[in-house]
């Protein structure tokens, strides 16, 4: 497993990726992210907030995490397809001083992490906070992504494997 001590706001976050082909524990994930491939290039949408960055959000009230990705997936790149669990990020607040019990995270919880076959490529309208999307070489994706470390590239070696 990879991990990674990162700075999130004002406190130190530990990042685990954790390989898994089922969800034990549902409950503690707070978003779905993942890499949508399409014609042997993955996708990379451009958020106004963020820079270029995969797509992926939170988990909706009543939303699986599986949902969640397909939602975020055509909100954020306007693509669909079928979509295959990679495994998770785990995120650690134990070393966090800054966080607490009424922090909207969980002190342990997780980012769900998918891979898609683009099935249908919509037409790009830019309608919520994507405003670009560029499909490029899985082994240039570092290069792109606005946060990139080697969490995120144990990430992707697990949804190039499929």
């Amino acid at each position: 497993m990879t991990s990674l001590d990162v700075y999130w706001g004002n406190g130190l976050v530990q990042l685990t990726w954790v390989p898994m082909t089922t969800l034990p524990f549902a409950e503690k994930i707070t978003s779905a992210h993942g890499f949508c491939f399409y014609q042997n290039q993955v996708m990379l949408v451009y958020l106004k907030k963020r820079g270029w960055d995969l797509p992926g959000g939170h988990v909706e009230n009543g939303e699986t995490p599986k949902a969640a990705f397909q939602r975020e997936c055509f909100e954020e790149g306007y693509v669909s397809g079928d979509c295959t669990l990679l495994g998770c990020i785990k995120v650690n607040h134990e070393k966090n001083s800054a966080w607490n019990e009424t922090s909207p995270y969980p002190k342990i919880g997780y980012q769900a992490f998918y891979r898609m076959n683009v099935s249908t490529l919509h037409p790009f309208y830019g309608h919520f906070e994507a405003t670009k999307r560029t499909f490029v070489d899985p082994n240039q994706y570092g290069g792109w992504h606005h946060g990139w470390h080697r969490v995120y590239a144990s990430a992707l070696t697990e949804a190039l494997r499929f």
